[in-house]
C-alpha cells in the first residue's frame, strides 16, 4: 500500500489555531444543521457535497503544503499543530472565501507563512477539508501498521548527498533512531525539527531531541542603527525582539521602515518540503530509524 507524505511538518504553525475564532449568529429560534456540532444559537452553513475532482486537488495540496503541521487527517499534528475541522472558521467556510486569506497572507505573529496558492487552489483546499465527517471518526483516522517501508540504503546514500553537509549521524544526529523511537514522530521532526507555537506533547520531546537554534532578526532603524535578537513576532505593525542580553524590544513598523532580516534556521527544511518526493522521504525515514 502505497503511503502518502502524511506525517510531514512545517515550520511554522499554521491554518486553523492561527484563524480567528468566530461564528454568525443566526437569528433566534434557527436550527444547526444536523451533524455540524454547533453549540446552541448557532448554526454553520449546509454545504452541498464537493466535486470529487476538486476535492482530489485540495487533497495533493493539504498532503504538500499543510499535513506536516495539522496531521494527515487534518485534526491536529504531534508538533502542535490545530484540528482544522472542527475550526469554527473551517465550518463557516463555503468554497474557500474565508479560508483564503489566511492561506495567502498568512499569520507571520504566529509562525503561519504566506503560501503561494491562487484563489482555485485555495478553494480545491476548502473543498478537501470540507470533505471530512464532523463527528465520526472516517477512515481517513486510520493509520497503516508501520510507515518504514523505504530502503535504509537508498535513504542512506540520499542522506550523503542532501543531508551531510549540514548534518552527522555521529554528530547532532548520533543514536536519532533511539532517541526518538517512534517511526512517525521521528520522520516529522527530521522534515521539521521545530514548528513555530507547538505546545507540550510528542512534538515538544521530538524537539528536544534535536538542537535547533531559535529565529532572529535583525531591525535596521532610519537612522542605520541595527538592533539584533531572538525573534518574538513580527507582523505589518510591529516586530519584538529580545536582544542578547536579556532586552525585549518592540519596533513599530511603518512600511520598509525598519528594514527587518529573518534570519531561520530552519528555513533549509521548509524549503526542501516542496522538494522530496514520496521515495525520498520513505527512504530517509528508513535510515535513519537504523541509527541506534
Amino acid at each position: 500500500m502505497r503511503i502518502r507524505r502524511h506525517f510531514l511538518i512545517h515550520s511554522a504553525a499554521a491554518l486553523a489555531v492561527l484563524l480567528p475564532n468566530a461564528i454568525a449568529q443566526t437569528p433566534t429560534g434557527a436550527r444547526p444543521p444536523a451533524g455540524t456540532g454547533a453549540p446552541g444559537g448557532y448554526a454553520y452553513p449546509s454545504r452541498p457535497a464537493g466535486d470529487p475532482a476538486s476535492i482530489a486537488r485540495g487533497k495533493t495540496l493539504y498532503d504538500t503544503n499543510c499535513s506536516f503541521c495539522h496531521g494527515e487527517d487534518a485534526r491536529g499534528g504531534a508538533q502542535g499543530g490545530p484540528n482544522l475541522i472542527r475550526s469554527d472558521l473551517v465550518l463557516r467556510d463555503q468554497k474557500g472565501e474565508l479560508l483564503t486569506p489566511i492561506i495567502q497572507n498568512g499569520r507571520p505573529d504566529l509562525g503561519m507563512p504566506k503560501f503561494t496558492l491562487s484563489n482555485s487552489d485555495a478553494s480545491d483546499l476548502a473543498a478537501f477539508l470540507h470533505s471530512f465527517g464532523i463527528n465520526s471518526r472516517d477512515p481517513a483516522r486510520k493509520r497503516p501498521p508501520s510507515i518504514v517501508v523505504g530502503d535504509a540504503k537508498s535513504g542512506e546514500a540520499y542522506f550523503k548527498s542532501k543531508c551531510a553537509s549540514c548534518h552527522s549521524v555521529t554528530g547532532d544526529l548520533k543514536g536519532i533512531g533511539a532517541r526518538i523511537s517512534d517511526p512517525r514522530t521521528l520522520q516529522q521532526t527530521w522534515l521539521m525539527p521545530v514548528v513555530y507555537g507547538a505546545r507540550g506533547g510528542a512534538g515538544a520531546g521530538a524537539s528536544a531531541a534535536i538542537h535547533v537554534p531559535p529565529v532572529t532578526a535583525t531591525a535596521t532603524l532610519a537612522d542605520g542603527k541595527k538592533i539584533e535578537g531572538t525573534l518574538g513576532r513580527i507582523d505589518d505593525f510591529i516586530v519584538t525582539l529580545t536582544e542578547a542580553d536579556g532586552t525585549a524590544r518592540s519596533i513599530r513598523r511603518d512600511g520598509d521602515t525598519p528594514k527587518v532580516e529573518v534570519h531561520d534556521p530552519m528555513q533549509p527544511h521548509k524549503d526542501l518540503l516542496r522538494v522530496y518526493s514520496d521515495k525520498d522521504i520513505h527512504d530517509l525515514t528508513a535510515y535513519l530509524v537504523t541509527l541506534k
